[in-house]
């Protein structure tokens, strides 16, 4: 069974920064997703890590969002600058394995003064 875990999620003031983080127990990451649910608005996909090692925002957040993975490939970051009350949700990964997929539970960001 594969444990996914995001966790770094709190509450910032408009204009600050966070980083959230994920891990998939002892497994390498070799590919990942960034989503984010807000109330009552559908899950979004945000950010890619993939196979090959590329990585990619979606437009509407590049500039202030960056996904990254740590040197040992145990863990992805999700960097967040100039955080805005709209970017307020759940935060999620979604990660990749042998043609499976792995959801975690997700961690809450909120963003608000």
């Amino acid at each position: 069974q594969v444990q996914v875990a995001e966790s770094g999620g709190g509450l910032v003031e408009p204009g600050g920064s966070l980083t959230i983080s994920c891990a998939a127990g002892t497994y390498p990451i070799n590919a990942m997703d960034w989503y984010r649910q807000a109330p009552g608005k559908p899950r979004e996909l945000i950010a890619e890590l993939s196979y090959d090692g590329s990585t990619d925002v979606v437009d509407s957040l590049k500039g202030r969002f960056t996904i990254s993975r740590g040197n040992g490939k145990r863990t992805v970051y999700l960097q967040m600058t100039n955080l805005k009350p709209e970017d307020t949700a759940v935060y999620f990964c979604k990660f990749y394995r042998w043609g499976s997929e792995y959801w975690g539970q997700g961690t809450q960001v909120t963003v608000s003064s």
